[in-house]
């Protein structure tokens, strides 16, 4: 039997997959990409992440059977195509971002969960949701990947992930739940845009070292 889905409104769970989208479609655009990489860059930054996390659960991959989500991501690579790419430069698109890492890091932690996955597996698949489209949208477009820069970025899905699986653990109601985890992973990522914070790195070899 096919579990029920963690409840996400599904006007919120299209924008949230046009947002990701938009990042993966203006990377191509200011590569001066032909549109097929465009919409290519739209669909797999939109959908990557959750179509990972679907099939290592053993679920139906989501946009497969979604009549909607396929074309919301062409729509957006069409947007992305005749505007101006100045038009997206700034910080809105960031924050955007960043409240869609929190939400789909949430939905994907919270949909393992209801499949069965022993909870640190399914904070996992939360970071896998809200992390792995914008991971092959930088790999495909030859730019430093998010895991090799130090600021706030996957940490703040984990946090999401984290919170989320708490909440359920706790027995809170699915609403609260909801709203604290979203809360706290783009709270953290906020806090990362503004003041520009990121994690220590590797010291690497000691001076004097071998």
């Amino acid at each position: 039997m096919i579990p029920t889905a963690p409840a996400l409104p599904p006007a919120l769970d299209l924008i949230g997959i046009a947002v990701f989208a938009l990042t993966g479609a203006l990377a191509a655009a200011r590569l001066q990409q032909t549109f097929v990489t465009v919409a290519f860059f739209a669909l797999i930054t939109g959908v990557g992440g959750g179509s990972l996390r679907d099939l290592l659960i053993g679920a139906p991959v989501f946009w497969v059977h979604d009549p909607l989500v396929a074309p919301v991501c062409l729509a957006v690579a069409l947007v992305a195509w005749f505007t101006p790419v100045r038009w997206w430069q700034g910080h809105l698109l960031e924050w955007a971002d960043a409240l869609g890492l929190a939400v789909y890091a949430v939905f994907g932690t919270i949909k393992a969960l209801h499949w069965g996955v022993p909870p640190v597996p399914a904070m996992l698949m939360g970071v896998v949701t809200g992390c792995i489209g914008g991971i092959v949208r930088d790999v495909l477009a030859g730019q430093p990947s998010i895991l090799m820069r130090p600021e706030l970025y996957v940490t703040a899905a984990a946090l999401a992930s984290g919170v989320a699986a708490g909440g359920i653990a706790l027995g809170l109601s699915p609403a609260l739940t909801w709203a604290l985890a979203v809360v706290a992973g783009f709270g953290l990522r906020g806090a990362a845009i503004y003041w520009s914070l990121g994690l220590p790195p590797h010291p690497g070899d000691h001076p004097g070292g071998e």
